[in-house]
């Protein structure tokens, strides 16, 4: 968390509650965050703060998120952006891709995952340390570059899909994921309906995972699966 801590992430959004969730989540794993709730306030703030990267709401009430990062200009060079919107259509993540966004979250959005993101870009902008590759949960820890995973200090060897499927359980923990979304993000096609192969992957992970300690993967019947603290 130390060398997170030097790294500045600007929140802007007009929801009071959204910019303090989100800070929250960032201050937890160790980033220095200011907030605004407006676009002319982002710019000034963009300016007296430097970010090392910036979380823009699309919908503000004075301009639009592509405008703010528009007027920022080379102000805003080499910091990236994460654009945040209820908008999800193809045209406006193209939009806010094209015009200087590094990445697009629709709402509503799992913390984790958007702390994930600014992880992963904070990488690919050459910004962000070894450390932040790190995606823990409870004793269980998963590093995404060297793709090493760990529970209670133990290594635990995972095949390619089995890694895949606790990487995405991991950037979503104690949200319940349906087996569509399992199946789409994991696999990345349509298993037309048939859930076994996700069934059998569970079972695997849940030997493997488990051996060290306490069951840590939820089932959901009728529903799906998600990572939960173990009780007790």
């Amino acid at each position: 968390m130390s060398e997170a801590a030097k790294h500045r992430v600007l929140v802007v959004d007009d929801e009071p509650n959204i910019v303090e969730l989100v800070s929250m989540a960032l201050v937890f794993h160790g980033f220095a965050v200011e907030g605004a709730g407006d676009g002319r306030e982002a710019i000034a703030k963009a300016a007296s703060f430097k970010p090392h990267l910036m979380i823009l709401d699309v919908m503000l009430p004075d301009m639009d998120g592509f405008e703010v990062a528009r007027r920022l200009g080379a102000q805003r060079a080499g910091i990236p952006i994460i654009f945040l919107s209820a908008r999800d259509s193809t045209q406006d993540k193209v939009r806010g891709l094209s015009g200087g966004g590094d990445d697009y979250m629709t709402k509503p959005f799992s913390l984790e995952e958007l702390i994930a993101r600014v992880q992963t870009v904070l990488r690919r902008s050459g910004q962000a340390s070894p450390e932040s590759s790190q995606l823990v949960f409870g004793d269980l820890e998963l590093d995404e570059e060297s793709r090493e995973v760990r529970r209670a200090g133990e290594p635990i060897e995972l095949t390619p899909t089995e890694y895949r499927l606790l990487h995405y359980l991991m950037i979503n923990p104690r949200r319940v994921l349906t087996r569509a979304e399992l199946l789409d993000h994991v696999w990345e096609y349509d298993f037309g309906g048939d859930s076994r192969v996700l069934e059998t992957y569970i079972s695997y992970l849940r030997k493997k995972i488990d051996a060290s300690g306490p069951s840590m993967i939820r089932t959901v019947r009728g529903v799906g699966y998600g990572l939960q603290r173990p009780k007790g």
